[in-house]
């Protein structure tokens, strides 16, 4: 037996005992709620995931659902989930599956990735967990998990190689379902046990198979080109701030209260300025030249 047969084997029954019961992983899932799933997880913890994307499916079970949703609307469900962009580009991605699929969400790897919003990982990762057909889903957990297991070094590169992606490929099974049921073990194995910072080694049933750990552990070949931005005073707290100052007001918000938001005014105005051309935010001017503008989320 090859070795990547060996680690799928060992990665698949770990997965038997330790898969989380999380609800897009339900047996009534359905194709539109993976997708939904797979947006909101970018950059964002499944522990903050899960109860906005109950909300979200109660409130929104379809496509047509939230493509007729006020943008308003949408914008304050997504709450404090980060990047509201997502959200304008899910509720985009509903309207087109409307008007191109009659509400049905795509089963083509093609179709999916011609969807707004819609990348080369959320198109595979539909296509695995709400199709159950193969693909290669490689988010950072599968590729951290491969770049340990195979390549023997502490971390993947920052972006994505072609090399990469071949071995990627390499270790997934021809049959669809246990290819889905791969994508999904593995990218458990990187959220649990393989974690990049403090992985659970003695937890891992890779421990034995591992080339990183055959190697010694040795360290991150990328550290200096790995940088972790911080929240502190950063556009995105500003930008924080301004959303969720609209989403908590019930009335048109004046500009003196947008400008109570952040000391700096020229970091300020940036932010604000960002938020309106990425239509997140919608500003009014006022009824004549000395009344003050007024901003609210876009309806």
């Amino acid at each position: 037996m090859s070795h990547s047969a060996f680690v799928r084997d060992a990665v698949l029954a770990w997965f038997d005992v330790h898969a989380r019961d999380l609800p897009w992983r339900a047996a009534d899932r359905t194709p539109w709620g993976v997708l939904v799933s797979e947006v909101m997880l970018q950059q964002t913890p499944v522990v903050r995931v899960a109860p906005a994307w109950r909300a979200w499916m109660d409130r929104w079970p379809e496509p047509g659902d939230l493509a007729r949703a006020g943008t308003d609307d949408v914008l304050r469900a997504w709450d404090r989930l980060g990047y509201p962009r997502r959200a304008l580009r899910l509720q985009d991605c509903a309207r087109t599956v409307v008007e191109r699929h009659d509400g049905v969400v795509p089963a083509s790897e093609a179709e999916l990735l011609a969807l707004p919003g819609v990348g080369a990982y959320t198109a595979a990762a539909v296509m695995a967990f709400a199709h159950g057909r193969r693909s290669v889903v490689l988010d950072t957990n599968v590729r951290r998990v491969l770049a340990r297991a195979a390549a023997g070094v502490a971390l993947p590169a920052p972006s994505q190689t072609v090399a990469e992606l071949r071995l990627a490929e390499s270790f997934v099974p021809v049959d669809d379902a246990l290819a889905a049921r791969w994508a999904a073990a593995s990218m458990e194995l990187g959220a649990l046990v393989c974690r990049a910072r403090a992985p659970r080694c003695d937890a891992c049933p890779l421990a034995h198979l591992c080339a990183w750990r055959s190697a010694g552990h040795p360290p991150d070949a990328h550290a200096a080109r790995r940088r972790t931005q911080p929240w502190a005073g950063t556009d995105r707290q500003v930008r924080g701030r301004v959303m969720a100052l609209l989403r908590e007001a019930l009335s048109p918000v004046p500009d003196a209260a947008v400008d109570a938001v952040w000391p700096d005014v020229r970091q300020l105005d940036r932010c604000v300025d960002g938020l309106v051309t990425d239509g997140l935010v919608a500003r009014i001017p006022g009824p004549g030249p000395d009344d003050p503008v007024t901003y609210r989320l876009p309806a």
